[in-house]
């Protein structure tokens, strides 16, 4: 073998990542439309709404998307390489929300949020992958 997975590896592995992607954003949407709401900038909302997200799907990740043989991927040394990552990805998505908030007000920034992270995702599904849980 090449030593990569076969495709129904990276099947189950989409689709869990999907699933966990999707839990996140619920968690990460809420949470900075609440704060948003009573009044903390859009910035420091997204900011927090990530790492709500991120705690759940680092964990989750590690121990359904991409463990091996029911053994979880966890430890520090990928939630270093995970916080890494994490940090490029907020800066993105917190420079969008910010800019449409700014542009096109809070409504429109609550609205443009899943967008936003929901194009991102594609991106970190590969970066959690092949950087993080490898």
């Amino acid at each position: 073998m090449s030593g990569s997975p076969p495709s129904s590896a990276w099947l189950r592995q989409g689709a869990s990542f999907v699933l966990v992607g999707l839990l996140q954003l619920l968690l990460d949407w809420a949470v900075f439309v609440a704060l948003t709401s009573l009044g903390v900038s859009a910035p420091a909302g997204n900011v927090v709404g990530r790492v709500s997200g991120a705690l759940l799907g680092f964990w989750l990740n590690g121990r359904m998307t991409f463990a091996v043989q029911g053994k979880p991927r966890l430890g520090w040394r990928r939630f270093v390489r995970f916080l890494i990552v994490w940090l490029a990805l907020t800066l993105v998505s917190t420079v969008a929300v910010t800019w449409v908030a700014t542009q096109l007000g809070l409504h429109q920034a609550w609205l443009a949020k899943p967008l936003v992270e929901g194009a991102l995702a594609v991106i970190a599904f590969f970066l959690w992958r092949h950087v993080v849980y490898r």
